[in-house]
């Protein structure tokens, strides 16, 4: 049972709109009716969406320079499973956390007893980690910086996702939904 939302009517994020020529996906009847059809998949998405986004807001607020890699990646997933309400291969995280610093771009998980792997003040650190309800996984990476000499690159970096995301041509998340739109919380 979920006790945050026991109605099962999680919230949106950021909604980031199909370019006309793509408006069909929210639009046509038969997408509406493939909707309703897709319903319990729907819901597990958001679920998982729900739970990633609150971790991820979390985690953002709790990384602070001295601390360790090792350290937040345990922090991050123990609360990720405890709000998923982890329960063996119907809910959980969907892989070990990835952890990058600065010329790592990606894939990096710390293991136990990298006690000198720790971020400064001076780093960027890449986090990416997923959730999963019922095999449906939400996913995503973001960046911590602290020094505002990044500033310029975090924005950018969301500018050319949300401008990635409008400009998708191709027919992805029709298995799924079509009101299933790529949602950034």
């Amino acid at each position: 049972m979920d006790t945050q939302y026991p109605d099962k009517k999680y919230p949106e994020g950021e909604i980031c709109e199909y370019k006309l020529e793509n408006s069909f996906r929210t639009s046509s009847a038969e997408m509406r009716q493939k909707d309703q059809l897709m319903e319990g998949a729907i819901q597990d998405l958001r679920k998982a969406a729900e739970c990633h986004r609150q971790v991820r807001k979390w985690a953002q607020s709790y990384i602070r320079p001295g601390m360790k890699l090792f350290d937040i990646c345990n922090k991050l997933e123990d609360l990720n499973r405890y709000l998923v309400k982890e329960n063996g291969l119907d809910a959980g995280i969907a892989f070990p956390t990835g952890c990058s610093l600065n010329h790592v771009a990606a894939h990096f998980s710390p293991n136990p007893g990298d006690e000198h792997m720790e971020i400064g003040y001076d780093d960027v650190c890449k986090i990416d980690f997923g959730t999963h309800v019922n095999g449906r996984i939400i996913d995503c990476a973001f960046t911590v910086a602290f020094s505002p000499v990044y500033d310029n690159l975090l924005m950018a970096a969301k500018e050319a996702t949300n401008t990635g995301i409008k400009e998708v041509r191709m027919n992805i998340f029709t298995e799924v939904s079509s009101r299933f739109r790529l949602v950034l919380m």
